[in-house]
């Protein structure tokens, strides 16, 4: 039998650890975690200004860091062989969300997990590259953005060609590693053919392959330059604009940074746009939707962009059309 003293001490105990279990019970809910896998590096301006673009779409949409969203960014600092170990880390990390910039860090990542949703925010040809099954039906944990880049290329020879309408011989500098070059290519070899133009196709991997086939489009006198889509081009773009205007080479690319070091031309959709609607499909799947039932997006404009101080140190008269049809004229 219990002594009275003991029953009260029992009494007291429970009373005391009553209230700090059933605290216990509701404990606050866990904040979502979104990782972002990117290939530049966190102090390259450009890049952060495309990371920025992404966190106001989550704003836009009434996440607040530290709130009720944390975002874990891992930076490939322009090597594609730092994505495996970042990938990994994300997982470990158990994040909600893994959002990946371009094609190779969405392959690793999907790599690295089936289970964790990833949103890609740009991805050359999201179904050749084996990332989705469909853009209507992705079918797997991949969702996002893609960017059919197959069909820009055709129009950035198009725009060329009017630049330079005397021109007929056409590098084109693509990197290997990327899953979507080869489909660029091939688009480029048809629309290339319908022009009446001859393709130079050097590829490069890292900057000093980029410097070598600088060299080897001087020494095969090619008349212009078109850049693929490829994140370690991106990483270089001050690198690839002075060494295009070095070689005296009418370029167009596919972001409007290369134009603002310096390049000729862009055509290409707005990439801090691309990174604002990554935000709505990292929304609807913190909400319960399944990435394999949001349709791959497309972007829908395309933005012309035209330096005329770089066409004026290059010889070039902007044809009326032209000027007529560029979203943005640098001076």
């Amino acid at each position: 039998m219990l002594s009275r003293r003991s029953f009260l001490c029992s009494v007291s105990v429970s009373l005391l650890v009553a209230p700090l279990g059933s605290a216990a019970a509701q404990s606050p809910r866990t904040v979502p975690s979104v990782g972002y896998l990117s290939p530049g590096s966190g102090s390259d301006p450009a890049r952060l200004r495309r990371f920025e673009a992404f966190r106001q779409g989550l704003r836009d949409l009434g996440y607040v860091e530290g709130r009720n969203i944390t975002l874990e960014p891992r930076w490939a600092e322009g090597k594609y062989d730092r994505y495996p170990s970042l990938a990994a880390d994300l997982v470990k990390s158990n994040v909600a969300v893994i959002v990946t910039v371009g094609g190779r860090a969405s392959q690793v990542a999907q790599q690295a997990t089936r289970t964790i949703p990833i949103v890609m925010s740009v991805v050359i040809d999201p179904v050749g590259s084996g990332l989705v099954r469909s853009l209507a039906h992705p079918g797997g944990n991949v969702t996002g953005i893609g960017l059919m880049a197959p069909d820009v290329v055709g129009k950035q020879l198009e725009v060329l060609k009017q630049m330079v309408p005397k021109g007929s011989r056409v590098a084109v500098l693509s990197n290997p590693q990327n899953p979507g070059s080869a489909a660029q290519l091939r688009e480029a070899e048809i629309a290339a053919r319908a022009l009446a133009l001859r393709l130079q196709t050097r590829e490069a991997r890292t900057p000093e392959e980029i410097e070598t086939a600088f060299t080897a489009m001087t020494r095969e006198r090619a008349d212009a330059l078109v850049i693929l889509q490829d994140a370690i081009f991106t990483n270089q773009v001050k690198q690839i604009a002075e060494l295009a205007a070095k070689s005296r080479l009418p370029s167009i690319y596919g972001l409007r940074e290369y134009v603002e070091a310096g390049g000729l031309m862009v055509y290409s959709p707005n990439p801090l746009e691309l990174e604002r609607r990554a935000a709505t499909f990292v929304d609807k799947i913190l909400k319960g939707t399944k990435p394999a039932d949001l349709p791959v997006e497309q972007p829908t404009k395309f933005d012309l962009v035209i330096n005329r101080k770089t066409a004026k140190a290059l010889g070039l008269a902007i044809p009326p059309a032209l000027l007529a049809r560029a979203d943005a004229v640098i001076e």
